[in-house]
């Protein structure tokens, strides 16, 4: 017999059963579609992750004051670890290949105008942040380039800042106080969105330097270095190295490259997104005792067809053939349609929630539908393995 009248064979058996067929396959249409909206959340949030760290540049480095591992040595015998200064940012910047170099830290402070207040985050930055950050200037201008010993008392407003403490009034000229200081304001930076958790709209940006008097810190948060495309992250972070053990007399600092960062954080998405596949897989395993169960009980409702089949010149390879054909037909209506009601509802939730991040993971339901056909190959062997081992003479009595 042909595989294709062995299909049309399959095809009619399954058909004569509708309701019984349906209930096989649900079991794979819920766990493929589970798989396809799981893994596409797990891809979307892997996704807006990335481009969280990505929207500021691709040629960064970051210094954090502190050394992230350890040489054995007991926590006490380490005591003379030199904070992060902006006299040291003002050295790296004088490294080659070095485009800017921004130190910042950041505090929560209580911001006036006038009759109106709010608590706020406040950056202490440099006056490169436009360039390291990629930040744009809306009205005024931004911080200016100011001697590390006495910056001036100037402040620039995040767009949803300037929104709430003066409306559509212009702010440029204005005084605001932050904590106990007052400042003037210089200049309103264009929208930028949120940067993990930190809106940068609902912000205020002052000098680094008053910021450590403001918020009494010795040390800096970080310092941003933004590096020429034409130079490896290697090269300058060697450079970064030995320019700072020279100031400080020991390695007392972390250097992270931007390449770090996202590899990391690309490998621990990946993670959550497999687990999140395997969660969805679950329901796939079982459609696949659903299929066994429904095969195996098709085998002993279906024993006087089979011997008739056996009868009639059927060999048991055919009679093998023709059950698994069912289970694998089966497995393939059931994750076909589980594919397309996955994709639909991974599309309505972009339409109706468009604050949560989805992405269509093909590679992963591709993956799915393999599996599914898998399934149905695997609960289709027994059942058509015992359907093949049936004596004609006994299946025929059973009638």
């Amino acid at each position: 017999m042909r595989w294709l009248d062995l299909a049309k064979l399959a095809l009619s058996s399954i058909s004569s059963h509708k309701q019984r067929s349906l209930l096989t396959a649900l079991g794979l249409i819920i766990g493929i579609a589970a798989v396809v909206i799981l893994t596409s959340i797990g891809r979307g949030i892997h996704s807006f992750v990335l481009s969280e760290f990505t929207q500021f540049g691709t040629h960064l480095i970051a210094v954090y004051p502190g050394k992230t591992t350890t040489l054995g040595l007991s926590g006490a015998t380490i005591s003379t670890v030199r904070p992060l200064s902006v006299a040291d940012a003002g050295s790296l910047e004088n490294l080659d290949h070095v485009l800017a170099a921004m130190p910042m830290l950041q505090g929560n402070a209580r911001i006036e105008a006038g009759n109106k207040q709010r608590r706020a985050n406040v950056f202490g930055v440099g006056a490169a942040l436009p360039l390291v950050w990629q930040l744009k200037v809306d009205s005024g201008r931004f911080l200016p380039n100011d001697g590390l010993d006495n910056p001036r008392a100037f402040a620039v407003l995040g767009s949803k800042m300037r929104t709430e403490l003066f409306g559509n009034a212009s702010p440029l000229g204005q005084r605001i106080r932050v904590g106990n200081d007052r400042f003037r304001v210089i200049g309103v930076m264009q929208p930028k969105g949120q940067m993990l958790g930190f809106d940068l709209d609902d912000t205020v940006f002052v000098a680094s330097g008053k910021a450590m008097e403001m918020f009494d810190r010795q040390s800096l948060m970080e310092i941003d270095l933004l590096y020429s495309s034409e130079t490896s992250a290697e090269s300058v972070e060697k450079a970064i190295k030995r320019r700072l053990i020279a100031r400080h007399g020991s390695e007392d600092f972390t250097i992270v490259t931007q390449n770090q960062m996202l590899e990391k954080m690309d490998s621990v998405l990946s993670v959550l997104t497999m687990a999140v596949a395997a969660l969805g897989s679950i329901s796939l395993l079982v459609g696949s005792v659903g299929i066994l169960t429904i095969m195996t009980i098709a085998v002993s409702e279906r024993v006087s067809e089979i011997g008739l089949l056996r009868a009639i010149g059927a060999e048991r390879g055919m009679v093998f053939k023709l059950f698994l054909g069912e289970a694998l037909l089966l497995s393939m209506t059931g994750g076909a349609l589980g594919v397309i009601l996955g994709v639909c509802l991974v599309k309505l939730v972009a339409a109706f929630i468009p604050g949560l991040p989805v992405q269509l993971a093909w590679g992963y339901i591709g993956a799915a539908f393999g599996v599914s056909l898998l399934i149905g190959i695997a609960a289709g062997v027994l059942p058509a393995m015992k359907a093949a081992r049936l004596n004609p003479l006994e299946a025929l009595r059973a009638e």
